[in-house]
């Protein structure tokens, strides 16, 4: 039933290990080398690319977990359509350009990343291909629909993989808090590294509702008497609320990320100090 499986022709894998890549690269503040990435992205995952379309094929099987049997089944079958409808040749034309790219621009270490969820891609990418026999096809559909009807797990893999990232970030900012990010923390960080081909519209949607919950946080915690009875915490929540209120009309930088990351952490801590009180 094995196939070889070159992973640098399996565009789901390629975007993923450009997601680690660039999570890597803003996490250790190296802008020159985010900014070729999110150049390959905006150049080769736009909405009109082959690259793109073959991806949406990947995400409907990957990404979809906790579905019924017969949901699964039919965005199987129309997924695999789909991708058949894609034109090979220009495909492979675009994936040869893809590859060349990240070795001019990053690097060939790209695509030794290690991206959680591989096996299932060539999985995947089997199913693709037109080189399986009926049997062992359906063999691997059945794999996939099983993942698919499963509920999702929980995110230990991804913390453990990037504990020394995590804790490279921790003390670059000299913060003196455990090396696991929060949960409202990885989630900005995750739509940050997705807005690099969706033009930032999840990013900005999630921003204005985390944004003002964040307002609203410090905007309490300054009322209380703790707050009123010192003058330099009063000057820096007050600091705080400018700066959140500035970034609503600016541009959505590696700067505001670690801004409002910080001030996430700071608001658990003003709350975990005042429940534990």
């Amino acid at each position: 039933m094995k196939n070889k499986h070159n992973k640098k022709r399996n565009t789901a894998f390629i975007y993923e290990a450009l997601v680690k890549e660039a999570t890597v690269a803003v996490l250790r503040n190296e802008t020159d080398r985010k900014q070729k990435i999110v150049n390959l992205f905006r150049t080769h995952f736009n909405g009109d690319s082959l690259l793109y379309k073959e991806l949406m094929c990947y995400r409907s099987l990957y990404e979809n977990q906790g579905l019924n049997k017969q949901i699964s089944e039919k965005i199987m079958k129309e997924a695999k359509i789909a991708q058949r409808l894609i034109d090979p040749d220009g495909l492979f034309k675009q994936q040869t350009e893809l590859i060349n790219d990240i070795n001019k621009e990053v690097a060939p270490s790209v695509f030794n990343n290690y991206v959680p969820n591989y096996r299932t891609l060539a999985t995947i990418a089997q199913i693709f291909s037109d080189k399986l026999s009926p049997k062992n096809s359906v063999i691997l559909e059945n794999q996939i629909i099983e993942n698919m009807t499963s509920e999702a797990p929980a995110e230990v893999e991804d913390l453990d993989v990037d504990k020394l990232v995590v804790k490279n970030f921790v003390e670059k900012f000299n913060t003196k808090y455990s090396d696991e990010l929060l949960e409202e923390q990885k989630e900005l960080l995750s739509r940050y590294i997705s807005s690099f081909s969706d033009n930032a519209l999840e990013l900005k949607m999630f921003l204005n509702e985390e944004v003002e919950r964040l307002k609203a946080s410090v905007a309490t915690a300054k009322n209380s008497a703790e707050f009123q009875s010192d003058e330099t915490m009063l000057e820096r929540a007050d600091t705080v609320l400018e700066k959140l209120d500035s970034f609503a009309q600016g541009t959505i930088s590696d700067r505001t990320l670690i801004t409002i990351m910080k001030t996430q952490k700071l608001v658990k801590e003003i709350y975990t100090d005042g429940d534990n009180s």
